[in-house]
């Protein structure tokens, strides 16, 4: 997936009310852009951070830019954009680019399941179970190599791994797959210090037989992709 618009870089000088980040372009200029992560965002909103921005031209828009990646003193990038994993997983499937998935041929996003919850994706394919994929986009690393979930507390994602080990003892597939939008990373694990109750729902989850899968992403400045599976940890 190629950006619409060619990212600029800039350096951020502060993330505030946790939508709005002010920011320094190559020019001097101080501007304010629009932070698509509603997280804690940990290790990814130092003052002086490198990062990439893209313009926005659209009129009807009120600010002029959106803050896209982290760029680490290493090279490497890291996407603060929450809404990524799920567009880049959807690519993917529709590509077959996922082996766990490429036998089913219907992809659904958003459909409804356990009650009032709604599941990012419902894979169905004639004679193979259906599949309940939940994605989470994975952004803190708190040890080189290493990246974790969550990075602040998510009673939220605890009911959907509730809500997928009751999918599993209903006889269907429940996956949960990480997407890891660091390209630092080699393998994940949950932060159980962040959040002792996830951590748990967790494990409660695997043993209510959810499959966990961890895949990493390609970041550049022109685009995402889709990377390798990563171990988990």
């Amino acid at each position: 997936m190629r950006f619409q618009t060619p990212l600029e870089p800039a350096i951020l000088i502060r993330r505030y009310k946790r939508f709005l980040a002010d920011i320094q372009l190559p020019d001097g200029t101080e501007a304010v852009a629009h932070c698509p992560n509603p997280g804690s965002m940990m290790g990814l909103a130092t003052p002086g951070t490198r990062i990439w921005v893209e313009p926005n031209t659209d009129p009807r828009k009120k600010l002029k830019w959106r803050w896209r990646l982290v760029e680490h003193e290493s090279g490497d990038f890291t996407s603060v954009d929450t809404g990524l994993a799920n567009r880049l997983v959807k690519e993917a499937l529709i590509a077959g680019e996922i082996a766990e998935f490429a036998a089913y041929d219907t992809i659904l996003p958003e459909q409804r399941y356990d009650g009032k919850s709604r599941i990012d994706f419902l894979l169905r394919h004639a004679g193979l179970p259906d599949v309940y994929l939940e994605v989470k986009s994975v952004t803190l690393s708190r040890t080189p190599g290493l990246a974790e979930f969550p990075d602040s507390v998510t009673a939220r994602g605890a009911r959907h791994l509730g809500a997928l080990a009751r999918m599993a003892q209903q006889g269907h597939r429940a996956v949960l797959l990480y997407l890891v939008g660091r390209t630092d990373a080699q393998s994940v694990t949950v932060a159980a210090d962040i959040d002792p109750a996830y951590a748990k729902a967790f494990t409660d989850a695997r043993a209510a037989g959810v499959e966990v899968l961890a895949y990493g992403t390609r970041i550049a400045p022109q685009g995402a992709t889709l990377g390798a599976g990563l171990p988990l940890e």
